[in-house]
């Protein structure tokens, strides 16, 4: 039996997630209410344009261009507008009118997280914002709810379906780069007027920046979050790393680091790594994202699922929706987010991880042992090396075989190096010392290597 007062929703935004949970809400509105205990008014839809076409049919009468005195009228406001502004103000509006807000703007968090969370405080509001991370999967609740008494050690995410796209294609069907990224394009996965926010890392940051400042309780500002793209991995490289049982995965990495000097900290990250084929990130194929956790006493959590798509996102909205209603509904007051741990996000320098270096050197006496006093100057540990010697009687149009993808020129040699386990910022001195070496060619590939 419902008793409570009908609760009044307002929608800013009707993009392909928008559209979505406005049907949704239109058309399971009473099954939503049981759940409840009271029931969901959706009053009205803010967009730039009342008269732009639309996939999904809605009711013309909601659309309205007027947002400002649409939130000022709801109990709960959700905003999927997208972008930074005006969505900071809008959402800044609703918190201070006392309403709670549903958003599933990244940008918008990890930009103006603390801020938002701090207005929502003051008044006992709530902001919730499970469709920002990793699309229906739910991983906010478990991080910020079932986790929040563990200790988080380690994130390993893959958190960007237009990217684990194009990597997939290229190591399931031999694409470069260039041929998948117009694969993607073509199938509405990446942008087609500008697809670096995804290639190049950036919504992969936003994203690790979240996910850092919930699971180790601190704020994690993006402009922290070390980012790198996959616009630099070759097919070459794709090949190369299933010839060694790895695969090619761009990595949101979130973990607690202790620095040379004895500091402990968080780090944030964003780069193309080499996935062993046996890790569960591995076989995330597709658009599909997955999130994996490594927490003290939980131990080893996968979260797996649709990471992108209008209907799987708004079935993450209405999540958030019907627990902001079922607190209209108990009583009391939002429940502030926990980053008050205050860890020091440390460089990029303080990571230990692996690399794997491809260099083309000259093939002579030697060279070899000089080449491993780099290593050892720089204090990192060899752990495995392979050689290829090209010959002088491949003719030049045949495949190059490098990992860079040009031509591998007689009288020289392939080294693949892996290391073990070192400082980054070791690990980056001896490859910048190997380009100025005398008996390097060119440092073809880096890659590291996570999930070991």
């Amino acid at each position: 039996m419902i008793d409570y007062r009908t609760l009044k929703v307002a929608l800013l935004g009707a993009g392909s997630v928008g559209s979505n949970v406005a049907k949704l809400l239109l058309d399971h509105g009473d099954e939503l209410a049981a759940r409840v205990g009271a029931g969901l008014e959706l009053v009205g839809i803010a967009v730039r344009d009342v008269d732009a076409p639309r996939r999904t049919d809605l009711p013309r009468e909601l659309f309205t261009t007027d947002a400002r005195s649409l939130i000022l009228s709801a109990d709960i406001v959700i905003e999927l507008m997208g972008g930074v502004d005006p969505a900071r103000e809008y959402v800044l509006l609703a918190l201070t009118s006392g309403a709670d807000v549903i958003t599933g703007n990244k940008a918008l968090l990890a930009e103006h997280g603390p801020e938002l969370f701090a207005a929502a405080e003051q008044v006992g509001a709530q902001l919730y914002y499970e469709a920002a991370v990793a699309g229906a999967i739910p991983i906010i609740r478990p991080l910020r709810d079932s986790l929040a008494g563990d200790r988080v050690e380690r994130i390993l995410g893959i958190v960007n379906g237009t990217t684990n796209f194009i990597l997939d294609r290229m190591d399931t069907a031999g694409d470069d780069m260039e041929s998948a990224l117009e694969v993607a394009t073509e199938l509405g996965y990446a942008e087609r007027s500008d697809p670096s926010a995804d290639i190049e890392g950036y919504d992969a940051a936003a994203k690790a920046a979240i996910l850092a400042g919930l699971a180790f309780h601190t704020t994690v500002p993006l402009e922290s979050v070390h980012r790198e793209g996959i616009t630099s991995v070759t097919a070459q490289q794709v090949e190369a790393a299933r010839a060694g049982g790895y695969v090619i995965k761009l990595l949101a990495i979130c973990e607690r680091v202790t620095d040379e000097g004895g500091t402990e900290g968080v780090s944030a990250r964003v780069y193309p790594a080499l996935v062993p084929r046996e890790h569960p990130l591995a076989a995330v194929r597709g658009v599909h994202n997955a999130v994996f956790v490594q927490a003290a006493a939980a131990g080893d959590l996968m979260f797996y699922g649709a990471g992108a798509g209008g209907l799987q996102t708004a079935s993450a909205v209405l999540g958030d929706v019907v627990s902001a209603a079922r607190r209209h509904v108990v009583g009391g007051p939002g429940v502030a987010e926990s980053t008050h741990a205050d860890l020091p996000v440390l460089d990029v320098g303080a990571v230990r991880t692996r690399y794997q270096i491809t260099l083309l050197v000259t093939d002579a006496p030697g060279v070899l042992s000089r080449i491993a006093a780099v290593f050892a100057r720089h204090d990192v540990s060899v752990e495995t090396v392979t050689q290829t010697v090209a010959s002088a009687r491949v003719p030049s149009a045949a495949p190059a075989g490098s990992a860079d993808g040009r031509e591998v020129p007689a009288g020289t040699a392939t080294l693949v190096i892996g290391t073990h386990v070192a400082f980054e910022s070791a690990l980056a001195a001896t490859v910048e010392t190997l380009r100025a070496s005398e008996e390097v060619v060119r440092v073809t590939a880096v890659l590291r290597v996570e999930g070991v």
